[in-house]
Parts: C-alpha cells; sequence; structure tokens
C-alpha cells in the first residue's frame, strides 16, 4: 500500500480555522473537540483514502461523526488533496471549481 502524502487547498484551510474560530466564540471544549475530530478525518483517509465513498466531480467524502461537516478530497498518484472542509448548511458543490 503507498504512503500518501496530503495536501490542503488554501480555502480548505480557511474554512477549517473559520469553523474552529466559530466553535471558539462558542466554548472551548467544542473547539477542540472540532480540531481533533478534524485530525482524526485526515488519519483516517490518509490510512485508507479509498475506503471513503465517491462524492462528486471525482472526489471523495469523510463525514464528520459529531460535527456537520465533510471533509472533501481527491487522489492523484500518491498524493490525498484536501478541497473543502464543507459545512452541510452550504451550498452543495460550491467548491467544484477550486484546482
Amino acid at each position: 500500500m503507498p504512503d500518501y502524502r496530503i495536501e490542503f487547498h488554501p480555502n480548505s484551510i480557511d474554512e477549517a480555522v473559520s469553523a474552529q474560530h466559530w466553535y471558539a466564540e462558542r466554548s472551548k471544549a467544542a473547539s477542540i473537540a472540532f480540531v481533533d475530530e478534524l485530525s482524526h478525518a485526515v488519519s483516517k483517509i490518509t490510512e485508507a483514502p479509498l475506503r471513503w465513498p465517491k462524492y462528486h466531480s471525482g472526489t471523495r467524502r469523510y463525514i464528520f461523526p459529531r460535527y456537520p461537516f465533510s471533509l472533501v478530497y481527491r487522489i492523484k498518484f500518491n498524493q490525498i488533496e484536501v478541497i473543502a472542509i464543507m459545512h452541510h448548511r452550504r451550498k452543495p458543490g460550491y467548491w467544484v471549481k477550486r484546482k
């Protein structure tokens, strides 16, 4: 099984930071738990990127169990590109044109 390198689209980083700040304004514990959930998602997709279901436009999606977010990614050779940390209330597919 190949080792996968993970890269984040700059907008996905902004989305993660924004969500973390939103939770931090309401609860330090919720903020920490969100970051833990994100780290867990990254770990899981890195271990077995093909395990998670196909989503849209050649991507796959890991749904966070405790938060209304999904990690949307695509696989290119030995690289995993995180395209979006998508809140479930956002317009579906808003991230499709990200390169």
